[in-house]
């Protein structure tokens, strides 16, 4: 008889409204799967994409992030704005490497909102049950989903820089930044600076196992060949990785990558 799937779940929660939540729906008895873990944080601005990539990367099928409604923010800073764009951004970035954006959720919930807290831990461990293990529902082997979250692991001082200087929006709801996000403007900014990067990153990996032809590269990272000719032929110029003529196999610079 095959064992019922039970998730692992994470929940990053900020101190003051989405804890307090948490808390009162616990001494109220609302009742919410026990096997999703709550870290508390003093904001959901403090949270970092290097948090979530990194659960993913242990093994977490699900990524809960809990703030306070925009506007109640308890720092003047307004932490959830940062939130949010952050979500948004990394759920970009996870679609991009085949990962279900659906994985990671952000939700508003102030202290006094603990059946509202319950109720969304409900629906979210549902919704990654159903999807089942990280990696199984998108078709992606282990060994090349934890290559793809270490390459964009290793972006992310990039990616922080770029989010803050080009992608980084102030908008007034939740639906607003939505929509900024889904829009022609953020997707040609994401192709043009990130997903680029991402895929180079992704090919860098590969390498630091050991040389490669372009054929077993584009094979094994299930992208097109010509993508991945175009990579090597401009990272070989920069000196980054190096073309062995003799075996026709790209391997990493010496000097580069450790």
């Amino acid at each position: 008889m095959a064992t019922e799937f039970k998730p692992i779940m994470l929940g990053i929660v900020c101190n003051w409204c989405c804890y307090g939540g948490a808390d009162l729906a616990g001494v109220s008895r609302f009742q919410y799967p026990p096997y999703i873990r709550l870290i508390r944080v003093m904001c959901s601005g403090r949270v970092d994409m290097s948090f979530i990539i990194r659960a993913f990367q242990n093994g977490t099928d699900g990524v809960f992030v809990g703030g306070c409604h925009l506007g109640d923010c308890h720092y003047v800073t307004q932490g959830n704005h940062d939130a949010i764009n952050m979500v948004e951004m990394t759920k970009k970035i996870l679609a991009n490497i085949g990962v279900n954006p659906a994985r990671l959720r952000l939700e508003w919930v102030s202290a006094g909102e603990g059946i509202r807290f319950a109720s969304i831990m409900n629906e979210f461990a549902e919704q990654i049950t159903k999807l089942g293990p990280l990696g199984k529902s998108e078709g992606i082997e282990n060994s090349l989903l934890q290559l793809k979250l270490e390459a964009v692991n290793r972006l992310i001082p990039y990616l922080r820089v770029v989010q803050n200087e080009r992608l980084q929006v102030r908008k007034s709801t939740e639906e607003e930044y939505k929509e900024y996000y889904a829009s022609e403007e953020c997707n040609r900014l994401f192709r043009e600076l990130i997903a680029d990067k991402i895929t180079l990153s992704e090919i860098i990996q590969l390498l630091r196992e050991k040389a490669f032809s372009p054929g077993d590269l584009a094979s094994n990272l299930n992208l097109n060949l010509s993508e991945i000719s175009r990579h090597l032929i401009s990272s070989a110029n920069h000196g980054l990785i190096r073309y062995d003529a003799g075996q026709k196999r790209y391997a990493i610079a010496q000097s580069n990558y450790r």
